[in-house]
């Protein structure tokens, strides 16, 4: 598919919540319906599901899932390599600052007071795209179904993507896409909860960071650390984009005994982690890190197999938090 035709995709695409189901006789007519109210009825009946099957597993059992998450998360790239996700190009709706940015160049003294060129102890030959007018970093990039979209579907030719995952044998498979381009992006491997592995990007100098159903595989105590490092990251003004698990989502009730960790936290049959957010939780993670908030919606999505007459109820949290611009 070319970089034009996505572009195009993209632009016909509605944004999440703009199909309403409301006649429950035409359930099964679309796949998915979007801004679903949920009855006091179904909201208690969450509550309760989760409250059953929250007793905590035993310390040295969390500890060993703690121990081993890379080698759980490199036996699942491992098994399914490229054939588990879908390429987001949906990404291009809900997040504009991905696609191209048309912004006229700027020369060095208009960047200089915009705040673009900021000092670091980085020379511009010390770390890949330097001299990149616009970059993008992904965090838990999995095998490349955000970066190579982003590729694709951006020419912007002062675009650099910068992107990282906790595994090794997911990033060796986003190196050897046929698409992936050294020139235009950087994959390295990288645990963004470990506060003494430095990124090889310097401090203020990305645009747009992404975390797409990342940040839910932390330990919540790992979380806030995580984001306060990323912020430094991002350039004044530069922007954080978050998809991740909300409360109550469909994958937290089937959750069965035995698999929860903490309170909204569990541990997958493959030992891979998940957690499921609030809006106030991701909030305060953000606000703490002294990002101002563009974006915070709850995308609640009822979505249908129509051949088996299934309903399954998704709970995901959308955010967009940007870093205060220095004063003037």
């Amino acid at each position: 598919m070319s970089a034009e035709t996505i572009s195009a995709e993209a632009q016909r695409r509605p944004q999440f919540g703009t199909r309403f189901l409301t006649d429950p006789r035409q359930v099964f007519q679309h796949n998915a319906w979007d801004n679903v109210e949920w009855s006091t009825e179904q909201e208690e009946a969450a509550q309760k599901k989760v409250q059953e099957n929250s007793q905590p597993l035993p310390a040295e059992k969390q500890e060993e899932f703690d121990n081993r998450a890379n080698e759980y998360w490199n036996d699942f790239y491992t098994i399914h390599e490229n054939r588990f996700f879908k390429d987001r190009h949906w990404l291009f709706t809900e997040f504009p600052e991905l696609a191209p940015q048309q912004k006229p160049p700027l020369d060095a003294e208009e960047n200089l007071l915009n705040g673009e060129d900021v000092p670091s102890t980085h020379t511009e030959t010390e770390f890949p795209g330097a001299t990149a007018s616009y970059r993008i970093l992904e965090v838990g990039c999995g095998v490349g179904n955000t970066v190579f979209p982003i590729l694709k579907t951006n020419n912007d030719p002062g675009l650099f993507v910068y992107c990282c995952d906790f595994s090794s044998t997911a990033v060796d498979l986003v190196k050897s896409n046929p698409e992936y381009d050294p020139s235009r992006c950087h994959a390295f491997v990288h645990d963004m909860s470990d506060t003494s592995a430095d990124y090889p990007i310097p401090h203020q100098s990305l645009d747009v960071i992404v975390l797409i159903f990342v940040l839910s595989a932390l330990h919540p105590q790992k979380m806030q650390n995580t984001i306060n490092r990323l912020a430094r990251l991002l350039k004044p003004g530069g922007v954080l984009l978050l998809r991740d698990y909300g409360r109550y989502d469909m994958a937290q009730l089937r959750f069965k005994k035995g698999r929860c960790l903490s309170e909204n936290f569990y541990v997958r049959g493959d030992g891979t982690r998940v957690y499921f957010f609030t809006q106030d939780e991701l909030h305060d993670l953000f606000c703490n890190a002294g990002l101002e908030k563009v974006q915070n919606m709850v995308d609640r999505r009822l979505q249908v197999n129509r051949g088996k007459q299934l309903t399954m109820y998704r709970v995901w949290v959308q955010c967009k938090y940007r870093k205060v611009l220095a004063p003037t």
